[in-house]
């Protein structure tokens, strides 16, 4: 019990850091490509910290395993990419919810390799789509223009990518959590460092932002993660990890004054009812396993 309720702390603190980092995104001033850099690049040296603090060997990696992992890096860079760039088109709390429809992108790709899908899910994932429709209803009512839409299109497309890296992760089970997270960090600091430029020193570099974002938002989120996923139950996780989009739009109310008209709370909401539904098996006959990752792509 006490291993119970203490993967529930580590859950909810490690969700309600995910739901800040689109603060810390568009705070920094800097480009994407930059921000996501630095976050690699910090967070390796602190989950490389933390690794050995643990004294677990390095998990050993096939020839097949590492290519895996590092592809599921690509993703999840591409993934965070994307979604920093929705940050900057549309609000933080909107772009969120939308990237909440990742559940329904595994389960059409886990249609694609073959695996049975149940009415129910069909129904979750028709009411899912329901809210998009909603959400995008509201711009046909307003003249935000193109760029808000971009906005929609890129946090799907990061929702898409993010399953991609789910996908991938399911055949890494052999492999520790924290190494798959390292090595794809790792990844991304190769990917991108073309797109580096020399950091300045002078004192209006956001450095404490991208500190955070490496230290707090990638190694001891990525920490407190898979530390609480080794002690709950899939539902358990699944229903913490709502606190996730709350704090997002919460944040993105107190930090920018933006909030969601009265059409996209109701999209949004439909989208996150959904995703609750699927994630936690409603309806469904039979105990199954349900969900997906959490997010660690914040």
């Amino acid at each position: 019990m006490r291993d119970f309720h203490k993967g529930v702390w580590q859950m909810s603190l490690a969700m309600l850091i995910s739901g800040s980092i689109g603060a810390f995104v568009l705070l920094s001033g800097l480009p994407v490509t930059e921000v996501v850099f630095w976050r690699c690049l910090i967070g390796a040296l602190a989950l490389f910290i933390f690794i050995r603090m643990s004294r677990k060997p390095f998990s050993s990696l096939t020839r097949t395993t590492l290519l895996l992992a590092i592809l599921g890096g690509a993703a999840l860079v591409v993934n965070w990419l994307l979604l920093f760039a929705a940050y900057e088109r549309i609000s933080i709390g909107l772009s969120t919810v939308v990237y909440n429809t990742q559940p329904f992108m595994l389960v059409l790709m886990g249609m694609l390799f073959g695996e049975r899908v149940s009415m129910v899910k069909w129904g979750w994932l028709v009411l899912a789509f329901g809210g998009v429709v909603i959400l995008l209803s509201s711009e046909l009512t307003s003249a935000q223009g193109a760029d808000w839409l971009a906005g929609i299109g890129l946090a799907m497309a990061a929702a898409f990518f993010y399953a991609v890296t789910a996908i991938i992760a399911r055949k890494l089970r052999s492999v520790a959590p924290q190494h798959i997270a390292f090595i794809q960090v790792l990844t991304g600091v190769v990917m991108l460092l073309p797109f580096a430029r020399m950091p300045s020193l002078s004192a209006d570099f956001p450095w404490p932002i991208l500190l955070t974002l490496g230290i707090v938002h990638t190694g001891i989120m990525y920490q407190l993660l898979y530390s609480a996923i080794q002690k709950l139950p899939t539902p358990i996780t699944g229903s913490l990890s709502f606190i996730y989009p709350v704090v997002a739009i919460v944040v993105d109310n107190l930090v920018f004054g933006h909030s969601l008209n009265l059409t996209q709370l109701a999209g949004g909401a439909l989208i996150l009812f959904a995703a609750a539904g699927n994630n936690l098996g409603w309806g469904e006959k039979k105990p199954r396993e349900c969900g997906v990752g959490i997010k660690t792509a914040n």
